[in-house]
């Protein structure tokens, strides 16, 4: 089956759902890379690089991006109930308060983003109805619907928004400079084409949201006493 074409639109809509610049405050988390320095175990370049490659495959790929997998299509065919599901199942498996508020608060903002849309769709207020918040990847999903953007198109800007939100964090935090975050971006860069294509082909049974040693820092992060980040 042939894939669709990436139309221009598409194309640049996709861009600015990825930018940090959208106003859903994805650059005021560091989804618990800021307690990962506090406790030592990122200091330098090589250490934040392989952090984020290391959460990419094991926490990106393996639900995150899946679920926005099944998300597009199911906003295409106005299946609802199958939105609910995946949102509640996101929802759900976020392994501590912090993660989970974060991708309610990201999918909120996003959801009243697209009502302010001169061309807001019928689907935006089920999305906001979504209970008890609609989630990120849920939210991003109607929004490459709305956009007419191909599959993987939309997995690759979701990624890779995620990737330059978390190197910015990485900057901050470690703290690095600009060419080192550049390098680092590079690095994320190569493994999303491949870390997209399996999550896309990954089957629901083997969905996982599982990382304990990143939820036991992000827990610590709730209570850490000097911090930059919400998470």
């Amino acid at each position: 089956m042939a894939t669709p074409a990436l139309s221009d639109g598409a194309l640049l809509q996709l861009m600015q759902l990825a930018s940090p610049a959208l106003p859903v405050g994805g650059f005021s988390y560091s989804e618990g890379l800021e307690a990962a320095v506090e406790a030592g175990l990122v200091r330098d370049e090589t250490q934040a690089g392989d952090w984020l490659l290391a959460q990419l495959h094991l926490s990106l790929e393996r639900a995150d991006l899946p679920v926005l997998a099944q998300a597009l299509p199911a906003w295409q065919r106005q299946d609802v109930a199958r939105v609910e599901q995946l949102n509640q199942w996101l929802g759900l498996t976020r392994e501590s308060a912090e993660l989970r508020l974060q991708t309610q608060q990201m999918g909120r903002s996003l959801a009243e983003w697209l009502k302010n849309r001169d061309d807001a769709d019928a689907r935006v207020p089920q999305l906001a109805g979504l209970r008890p918040a609609p989630t990120w990847p849920v939210a991003f999903g109607l929004a490459a619907a709305l956009a007419g953007a191909p599959l993987r198109e939309t997995l690759l800007a979701f990624g890779f928004g995620w990737a330059e939100n978390m190197v910015q964090a990485a900057i901050r935090c470690v703290p690095l400079g600009q060419s080192a975050g550049q390098r680092m971006l590079a690095r994320l860069s190569l493994a999303l084409p491949a870390a997209v294509d399996r999550a896309a082909a990954r089957p629901e049974d083997r969905w996982q949201a599982h990382t304990p040693g990143l939820a036991i820092l992000s827990s610590q992060h709730e209570t850490q006493y000097s911090r930059l980040f919400r998470s």
